[in-house]
């Protein structure tokens, strides 16, 4: 007899899995508007990751859905500007290898050796500085610029109209919703700043004019660049860390210990080969969607088959050409005050990670650590080693997790690290 966590595809479960999609739209389709990549191939890959994923895990499934990653979102937008995306793509697979490697050594050492590399000190700041480099990007957009501010597209007036509402129905949503409604705060957010640019009249239609209704996705391969691969596999540590929560999490609302089956080395395994396969079709990487989690939590459908089904229907939209026409219709300040309030969600995440692990901000020894993480990462600064530069994001959680190897404890340890 099969329990309700076991996989059992039905087609009366379709319904559920178009329902969960609907939940993880928002966000999906979210990262590839902000920089640049194709919606639809997003959507044909976020399907294909699912499905990869699911294959890997086929052991024992975890109902859970892959999609487009936040944490990627500033090396995408610096990629494109300083090696296009082919060249980008190159470091983003490299990120889907960063996770095998991970899954190999969790194969080989144990759980415990990733948090000895990657402590609580060291990943909490590396994903605050994700969204505090972001900040201006929001800031610009919602003020009707270009993300880098040099280029004005919405009169500020009308901007601030549009991005406050979009922030103001986010705010209210993810406060005041109830049920599936809380899940969906982006989504009502880019529903309510677009109706009020429709209501401006700052809404262009022409892209939408001249998409066709069936159309394949813009696939665009890799091309390679060692720089990009060093500039990105250390950005790699936040999202990898983002898994682990996500499979704690669903096991803690199945009542399934999906870390011992199929254990961590495998679905680590899983969200390598969805985030690899994604970046070599043109998609950005793929991580487990805490939107769709949470959707799981208040419906109780754990049936992991009802993700085959939202998988397939993310890949059946993404050749519908008119959806990529009308996503390229929203106009900047929308996602500009969205932002506003994602960037921001982001760097307290990063708080959230020290605090919930109980980092002591009074040892000198962590004060240095993530002292010397957000300077570096957050001020620019470039270290260039044989021809090879180090900067940014990178370059902080480079820094972060040798200072965490080499200082030594000495009195100062923190028993709770």
């Amino acid at each position: 007899m099969l329990s309700r966590t076991d996989y059992n595809f039905r087609l009366k479960d379709s319904i559920i899995g178009l329902q969960f999609l609907f939940v993880a739209f928002g966000a999906l389709v979210l990262v590839p508007i902000l920089t640049g990549l194709d919606p639809n191939v997003a959507l044909f890959t976020a399907g294909l990751g699912t499905l990869l994923f699911q294959l890997t895990t086929r052991e024992q499934i975890p109902p859970i859905f892959l999609a487009s990653s936040f944490s990627f979102i500033a090396p995408i937008i610096y990629g494109l500007k300083t090696w296009g995306l082919p060249g980008t793509l190159c470091g983003l697979a490299a990120a889907g290898l960063f996770y095998l490697f991970l899954s190999i050594l969790v194969r080989l050492k144990g759980t415990e050796f990733l948090h000895k590399i990657f402590p609580a000190v060291v990943v909490g700041p590396v994903i605050m500085t994700i969204g505090l480099i972001l900040s201006p990007v929001a800031v610009n957009m919602a003020m009707g610029k270009t993300g880098d501010g040099a280029i004005v597209l919405v009169p500020l007036h009308q901007a601030m109209a549009v991005s406050s509402a979009a922030l103001l129905v986010t705010l209210l949503v993810a406060l005041l919703g109830k049920g599936v409604l809380r899940l969906l705060p982006i989504l009502c957010g880019i529903v309510a700043g677009y109706s009020v640019s429709l209501f401006l009249g700052i809404v262009n239609f022409d892209a939408v004019a001249k998409a066709a209704w069936f159309a394949i996705p813009h696939f665009v391969f890799p091309e390679w660049n060692a720089e990009a691969i060093i500039y990105i596999l250390p950005i790699a540590i936040a999202p990898a860390v983002e898994h682990v929560g996500g499979i704690l999490t669903i096991s803690n609302v199945t009542k399934t210990d999906y870390l011992k089956k199929p254990g961590l080395k495998t679905t680590l395994l899983g969200d390598a080969i969805a985030t690899s396969a994604a970046s070599l079709l043109g998609g950005p990487p793929n991580t487990t969607y805490s939107e769709v989690t949470g959707a799981v939590t208040i419906t109780k459908a754990f049936n992991p088959a009802i993700m085959t089904w939202a998988a397939i229907f993310a890949i059946v939209l993404a050749f519908v050409g008119k959806l990529g026409g009308l996503l390229a219709t929203i106009p900047v300040p929308v996602m500009g005050g969205i932002l506003l309030l994602l960037f921001g969600i982001i760097a307290s995440i990063g708080i959230g990670t020290m605090v919930r692990e109980k980092v002591d901000m009074n040892n000198p020894r962590n004060m240095i650590i993530v002292s010397m993480i957000l300077v570096l990462a957050i001020g620019g600064m470039v270290v260039d080693m044989g021809g090879v530069a180090f900067s940014g994001i990178g370059l902080g959680a480079i820094a972060g997790i040798v200072l965490n190897l080499v200082l030594p404890q000495g009195h100062y340890t923190n028993e709770h690290e």
